[in-house]
């Protein structure tokens, strides 16, 4: 049965995690696979995804400037659910980075140091794929405010999954807790939002979560989820609804 992927959207809406997942790895098998930072909300996905689909497949974005804690998560996850990590990197080695753009581009132009070492290599990648699956909430950023669960990419032109889209961050810590899933011990030490270690610092109380993420510029995010201007143009796609086919 062919839909236009707009009505697989309204009823993806009212569909749970486990069941966004479950229609996502029934219809894209092989052609999609997870990316992720290692946030908490990340970590709640995978354990999620690790109950529906044991052969998930995961992949980061390795910039190269990680902390040492986010680099041991990544070990410790592998180790969890018996998975290995794909590590993506830039073109560029920090080095080459150095040599092209100067000194702490990071410092100067933190848009040009995300698009080389994050944005650039998530385009590359999902070449390979015809879906990928996010952890990202609708209540983080302005840019993740009209996120669906189930959408279009018109960035990167392939269908997005975003199962926790409508989630709290008090519904994700409460699954934490409850599964003891493990985290990025600098959520301990007043890192709400962890990316790199140039560009990220603790907050301060009553500041927002994402405010510790490239201080001192008008910057929230790394641009791996803002999208494009243009309209899409109208996507169809054939799927199935695993639960309702018996």
């Amino acid at each position: 049965m062919k839909e236009h992927l707009e009505e697989v959207q309204a009823q993806a809406e009212h569909w749970r995690p486990e069941e966004v997942l479950r229609w996502a790895y029934a219809n894209f098998e092989d052609d999609i696979a997870m990316a992720s930072g290692f946030g908490a909300e990340g970590l709640v996905l995978m354990d999620i995804a690790w109950h529906v689909h044991r052969n998930f497949r995961v992949f980061t974005l390795d910039t190269e400037f990680l902390f040492p804690e986010t680099y041991d998560l990544i070990d410790c996850v592998e180790n969890r659910y018996g998975i290995k990590i794909e590590r993506v990197f830039s073109s560029l080695t920090p080095e080459e980075q150095e040599q092209m753009h100067g000194q702490a581009l990071w410092a100067r132009d933190p848009d040009l140091c995300c698009n080389l070492r994050k944005v650039e290599p998530l385009r590359n990648k999902l070449k390979d794929l015809r879906a990928w699956v996010t952890a990202i909430r609708r209540d983080q950023t302005a840019a993740r405010g009209s996120a669906q669960k189930i959408e279009w990419d018109t960035k990167f032109q392939l269908v997005k999954v975003n199962p926790i889209a409508d989630w709290t961050s008090e519904m994700v810590w409460s699954y934490i807790r409850k599964h003891q899933v493990p985290y990025n011990s600098l959520h301990d030490r007043s890192y709400p939002s962890i990316g790199c270690t140039h560009c990220t610092r603790p907050t301060q109380a009553g500041e927002d979560a994402r405010a510790g993420r490239w201080p001192g510029f008008n910057k929230t995010e790394c641009g791996l989820h803002v999208p494009e201007p243009q309209v899409p143009a109208r996507v169809r796609i054939e799927y199935r609804v695993p639960w309702e086919e018996n």
